[in-house]
């Protein structure tokens, strides 16, 4: 019988970090040889980290990643090793190595290059041109990156019709909600389109605004689940795939016949690489008993997006603690817990800064919160800034009514409290906004979104109370107090404010958001999903005219199919901004 043990090595690399990503990498294949382990496979760049963007221009870089790769090869000895690099020949390639016993034995560059979304690989790599197919032990193996087994056309059934019995897919795919599930219906489809085991390897861990989420799954030739790894943690995913069965299976398919005979032509494309024969490679007789870790869902499998996001940001960038503006309402508090969470209660300081208009409740709430959660809370009050201020330009304002101009006042100085603590100490500002605030603009330049990284930026307001009713509810013992989460919404910025003074209950809002910025339906179309056309023109408004301030945002992560930054991007000037909203 034919088995083949393969290891998912899901590890969280760093972009830019070579020596630390190569170091990982032996140690994963380390551990894979100490399970029995024949081929195990790394992420995509998982030697340059990925995104590496403009990194790619710099040749020292593409140079050392090169360097790195050889000094592989003798931890090879007695396995094979798919690991993703930057591969280079008159221009790069996002590429695969395929490492095996000592000696590079080929190499697959990436045939479908993404060019959406938060991906710009158009803009640095070529396009490989063939899908080589590895013989092993008397088995056929393919190896390819990512995008090319979205593509049912793609390399995936170039080397499905070459022969390979199993597909070692390398990626790294950010996360965002609803894609897990979408993506392993995808990778099922192409098990049983091609009759052949497919195993996809993911990476882990946040880089700037992505977040990668794990989660690497192999499923067998009838589409069935075998093994998946964890939700954003590293793991070795290890299982023994039945290759015999693919054969059997096969046998039983005429429609393969005709697609073979029909890809005669393009057998060039498909070179055939014969691995070296491993002396000492084990042959298994019984297959692992696998486990398939409990998958997260909802607002859980958010929140863990964001913790670990956090944690990376904080962590990659070489931060100690974290500072956070606390003013006892429902996101400053979300931010909070989130901090704690990733980074533990002693890395996190919260500031309390009231003003004349902060309620009594709001500086209980924040204090209980600090104290729920065991991180320290300072208390600056700032009325006498506020009154000095208000006295400067007392003479220029003078006879023009009081406006946003006096409430923005107050949110710039609480912005240059939090930067001039965070100047001092060293510590890193996590800006509280939500996207439903972004969105509609919903903030103050150099105020509220003033810092170094914005946790919840890709978390509506509907969310963030999702997200806080799971944290209470996680562990059976709340920490954002329940005042917290029934209060209504407010800046506090003058008297009796309230969110709704200026915006939509965010139960309207926020479906409104949802279909004009992530999935650009027209005024007309959300219209006719039932909203008031005044209303949804109020909103479409606010939302264009609002891209000058995202532009100066903090980075944030990405939780939703499109983020703003990096996902959506409008220009400032725009002549277009809101034209249905004019007829």
């Amino acid at each position: 019988m034919r088995y083949l043990r393969v290891g998912l090595a899901q590890i969280n690399c760093t972009v830019g970090d070579i020596e630390g990503n190569a170091r990982k990498v032996l140690e994963y294949i380390q551990r894979a040889r100490e399970q029995g382990v024949e081929l195990v496979a790394f992420p995509e760049l998982a030697l340059t980290g990925y995104p590496p963007e403009d990194l790619l221009l710099k040749p020292q870089f593409v140079a050392e990643n090169q360097r790195k790769l050889a000094e592989l090869l003798p931890a090879t000895a007695g396995l094979t090793a798919v690991v993703g690099f930057v591969d280079s020949d008159g221009d790069i390639y996002n590429a695969a190595a395929v490492l095996h016993h000592g000696e590079l034995s080929g190499v697959y560059r990436k045939s479908y290059l993404p060019n959406y979304g938060v991906f710009d690989e158009n803009r640095y790599f070529q396009v490989g041109s063939e899908a080589p197919v590895f013989l092993r032990d008397g088995m056929t193996l393919g190896v390819n990156i990512c995008e090319d087994i979205w593509h049912p056309s793609g390399p995936t059934l170039l080397q499905a019709q070459a022969g390979a019995e199993v597909v070692v897919n390398i990626n790294a795919s950010p996360y965002y909600m609803g894609k897990r599930d979408f993506r392993e219906k995808m990778l099922a489809t192409r098990a049983v389109d091609q009759v052949m085991i497919v195993t996809y390897t993911n990476m882990v861990g946040g880089q700037d605004e992505l977040v990668f989420d794990g989660a690497s799954v192999i499923f067998n030739e009838k589409g069935e689940l075998v093994a998946r790894g964890k939700q954003f943690e590293e793991d070795l995913v290890v299982a023994d795939l039945d290759v015999d069965s693919v054969f059997r299976y096969r046998l039983h398919d005429p429609r393969r016949r005709q697609e073979i005979r029909q890809a005669e032509s393009r057998r060039d494309k498909v070179p055939r690489i014969s691995l070296r024969p491993v002396p000492e490679s084990r042959r298994v007789g019984t297959p692992l008993s696998l486990t398939k870790p409990a998958l997260l869902e909802g607002a859980a499998e958010v929140y863990g997006a964001l913790v670990m996001g956090t944690r990376d940001y904080v962590r990659k960038n070489g931060f100690r603690k974290v500072l956070i503006g606390l003013s006892g309402g429902i996101d400053s508090a979300m931010v909070a817990v989130i901090a704690v969470d990733a980074l533990g209660p002693s890395q996190v300081v919260g500031v309390s800064m009231p003003s004349r208009y902060t309620s009594e409740a709001s500086k209980v709430d924040a204090q209980a919160l600090a104290q729920n959660l065991g991180m320290e809370l300072i208390t600056i009050p700032m009325e006498d800034i506020f009154k000095s201020y208000l006295s400067t330009l007392g003479p220029v304002f003078q006879g023009v009514a009081p406006d946003t101009t006096e409430e923005n006042i107050q949110a710039r100085i609480r912005g240059n409290l939090l930067m001039a603590l965070s100047n001092k100490f060293g510590w890193l500002v996590l800006t509280t906004g939500n996207k439903s605030e972004m969105a509609t603009g919903y903030a103050t330049l150099y105020g509220d979104m003033a810092g170094g990284f914005a946790v919840v930026k890709d978390v509506p307001k509907t969310l963030v109370y999702e997200l806080a009713e799971y944290r209470n509810q996680r562990d059976g013992k709340p920490v954002i107090p329940r005042s917290i989460i029934v209060k209504e919404p407010t800046a506090e910025l003058k008297p009796n404010q309230r969110d709704v003074d200026n915006l939509p209950p965010y139960p309207v809002l926020d479906p409104i958001l949802k279909a004009y910025v992530e999935e650009d339906k027209s005024l007309s179309q959300i219209v006719g999903m039932g909203f008031p056309e005044e209303t949804v023109k109020r909103v479409i408004t606010l939302v264009d005219k609002s891209e000058y301030k995202r532009r100066q945002a903090p980075p944030g992560l990405k939780i939703t199919p499109r983020a703003f930054g990096r996902d959506r991007r409008l220009p400032i000037t725009n002549r277009f901004l809101g034209a249905e909203t004019r007829k």
